[in-house]
Protein backbone atom coordinates (compact mmCIF):
# COMPACT_ATOMS: atom_id res chain seq x y z
CA UNK A 1 0.00 0.00 0.00
CA UNK A 2 0.94 3.56 -0.59
CA UNK A 3 1.44 5.67 2.28
CA UNK A 4 -0.32 9.09 1.77
CA UNK A 5 1.15 11.69 3.02
CA UNK A 6 -1.49 14.74 4.34
CA UNK A 7 0.38 18.25 3.84
CA UNK A 8 -0.96 20.52 7.04
CA UNK A 9 0.88 23.53 6.41
CA UNK A 10 -1.35 26.08 5.62
CA UNK A 11 -0.02 29.60 4.87
CA UNK A 12 -0.85 32.04 7.74
CA UNK A 13 -2.59 35.35 7.17
CA UNK A 14 -2.66 38.47 9.67
CA UNK A 15 -5.64 38.91 11.06
CA UNK A 16 -7.14 42.23 11.70
CA UNK A 17 -8.26 42.55 14.88
CA UNK A 18 -10.33 45.76 15.28
CA UNK A 19 -13.42 45.02 13.55
CA UNK A 20 -15.76 45.48 16.13
CA UNK A 21 -13.97 48.58 17.26
CA UNK A 22 -16.51 52.07 15.18
CA UNK A 23 -14.43 53.78 12.62
CA UNK A 24 -12.00 56.30 14.40
CA UNK A 25 -10.27 59.42 12.81
CA UNK A 26 -8.22 61.87 14.79
CA UNK A 27 -10.84 61.06 17.95
CA UNK A 28 -13.93 61.74 16.25
CA UNK A 29 -15.92 57.95 16.16
CA UNK A 30 -18.31 56.74 13.57
CA UNK A 31 -21.01 58.77 11.95
CA UNK A 32 -19.35 62.17 13.45
CA UNK A 33 -16.82 61.89 10.38
CA UNK A 34 -19.38 62.70 8.24
CA UNK A 35 -20.91 65.67 10.15
CA UNK A 36 -17.21 67.32 10.79
CA UNK A 37 -16.93 66.54 7.24
CA UNK A 38 -19.96 68.24 6.48
CA UNK A 39 -19.15 70.67 8.82
CA UNK A 40 -15.77 71.53 7.25
CA UNK A 41 -17.58 71.65 3.33
CA UNK A 42 -20.16 73.81 4.64
CA UNK A 43 -17.44 76.45 6.37
CA UNK A 44 -15.69 76.25 3.09
CA UNK A 45 -18.89 76.99 0.88
CA UNK A 46 -19.60 79.69 3.29
CA UNK A 47 -16.41 81.30 3.28
CA UNK A 48 -16.66 81.63 -0.16
CA UNK A 49 -20.06 82.94 -0.77
CA UNK A 50 -19.36 85.48 2.32
CA UNK A 51 -15.77 86.28 0.56
CA UNK A 52 -17.66 87.03 -2.76
CA UNK A 53 -20.52 89.15 -1.28
CA UNK A 54 -19.01 91.33 1.14
CA UNK A 55 -15.29 90.72 1.14
CA UNK A 56 -12.60 88.69 3.28
CA UNK A 57 -13.29 89.42 6.97
CA UNK A 58 -17.14 88.61 6.27
CA UNK A 59 -15.99 85.35 4.79
CA UNK A 60 -13.19 85.00 7.58
CA UNK A 61 -16.31 85.16 10.25
CA UNK A 62 -18.47 82.66 8.67
CA UNK A 63 -15.92 80.51 8.44
CA UNK A 64 -14.63 80.41 12.00
CA UNK A 65 -18.43 80.76 13.21
CA UNK A 66 -19.42 77.32 10.86
CA UNK A 67 -15.72 75.72 12.02
CA UNK A 68 -17.09 76.40 15.80
CA UNK A 69 -20.76 75.47 15.76
CA UNK A 70 -19.63 72.34 14.20
CA UNK A 71 -17.07 71.25 16.39
CA UNK A 72 -18.99 72.13 19.30
CA UNK A 73 -22.23 70.10 18.00
CA UNK A 74 -19.97 66.84 16.95
CA UNK A 75 -18.30 67.20 20.83
CA UNK A 76 -21.54 67.40 22.27
CA UNK A 77 -23.37 64.68 20.67
CA UNK A 78 -20.04 62.39 21.18
CA UNK A 79 -20.04 62.47 23.95
CA UNK A 80 -23.49 61.19 24.70
CA UNK A 81 -22.18 57.93 22.01
CA UNK A 82 -22.54 56.72 18.85
CA UNK A 83 -26.19 55.71 18.94
CA UNK A 84 -27.81 58.43 20.60
CA UNK A 85 -31.04 57.96 22.99
CA UNK A 86 -33.95 59.99 23.97
CA UNK A 87 -33.66 60.86 27.78
CA UNK A 88 -36.36 61.27 29.72
CA UNK A 89 -36.60 63.13 32.92
CA UNK A 90 -38.93 63.85 35.06
CA UNK A 91 -41.82 61.98 36.76
CA UNK A 92 -44.13 59.57 34.68
CA UNK A 93 -47.24 58.43 36.28
CA UNK A 94 -48.94 55.14 34.14
CA UNK A 95 -53.26 55.47 35.31
CA UNK A 96 -53.17 51.61 33.71
CA UNK A 97 -50.52 49.44 33.22
CA UNK A 98 -53.59 46.54 32.44
CA UNK A 99 -56.65 46.34 32.32
CA UNK A 100 -58.84 43.30 33.41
Amino acid sequence: MAKETENTDYVAYPVFKGLQKPLEFMGIQGRYIYWAAGAAGGAIFGFILGYCIAGFIVGLIILTVALSAGIGMIMIKQKKGLHSKKNDNGIFVYAFSKRI
